[in-house]
């Protein structure tokens, strides 16, 4: 949602090239959250995308200065009920109720000081892939907390089981990117080097290879 984040200009596309879906903090509800009593837009948008019309790759983009993230470090130790939020403000509440994994992975990497990798499912049960998350120590902790938000977000994607056929017969690809608005810089999630990389002239190809031979 933030005004500062213009997917267009920073991946070089045109109208038409993205089906983009965007909301306060990049939340994509995981399917055990998503009833008959609340159903919510973010997994309508995956299934018209991707089985209705066909789209191969879904990436999810973060971004650093995320006020909800903002929102969600500060408030993460709250003892406050879900029912109390939805007195107190439906941003919060969103954000306990479908940020809950993303801050109890963010709680797992406090705990060792921000060394230790958290492991995440990927695109079946059975498949994971672990990540170190800003191992150099560029960013503060609410971005911190924004890249293991963005890669939980994968993980919610393949809990629909709309999903799960392509994403098992390799029809639909699932990818991260991570963007500094201050710097400009982009980063993707790289499986085979186990974090977020900074895409530049020097490492292009080598993503490019990693993208050719996995997500192809």
């Amino acid at each position: 949602m933030d005004s500062r984040m213009l997917p267009t200009r920073f991946t070089q596309t045109n109208v038409g090239d993205m089906f983009i879906v965007r909301n306060a903090g990049n939340l994509v509800p995981h399917a055990n959250l998503c009833g008959h009593e609340e159903i919510t837009t973010e997994p309508a948008a995956l299934e018209l995308g991707c089985v209705i019309n066909g789209i191969k790759h879904v990436i999810v983009c973060g971004h650093s200065d995320c006020k909800a993230m903002n929102m969600l470090h500060m408030m993460r130790n709250s003892d406050r009920t879900l029912q109390e939020m939805l007195k107190l403000s439906p941003l919060k509440a969103w954000l306990m109720r479908h940020g809950h994994s993303s801050a109890g992975k963010f709680a797992q990497l406090e705990l060792s000081n921000f060394q230790a990798p958290l492991v995440f499912q990927a695109e079946t049960p059975m498949r994971r892939f672990i990540a170190y998350i800003d191992p150099d120590n560029k960013f503060s902790e609410e971005d911190k907390l924004s890249q293991v938000n963005t890669l939980q977000q994968l993980q919610n994607i393949a809990s629909y089981n709309f999903m799960r056929d392509g994403l098992t017969r390799g029809r639909v690809y699932i990818h991260a990117l991570w963007f500094d608005i201050y710097t400009g810089d982009i980063y993707y999630f790289s499986r085979q080097q186990k974090m977020f990389v900074d895409v530049n002239e020097n490492n292009m190809e080598k993503l490019e290879e990693e993208v050719l031979k996995y997500y192809t």
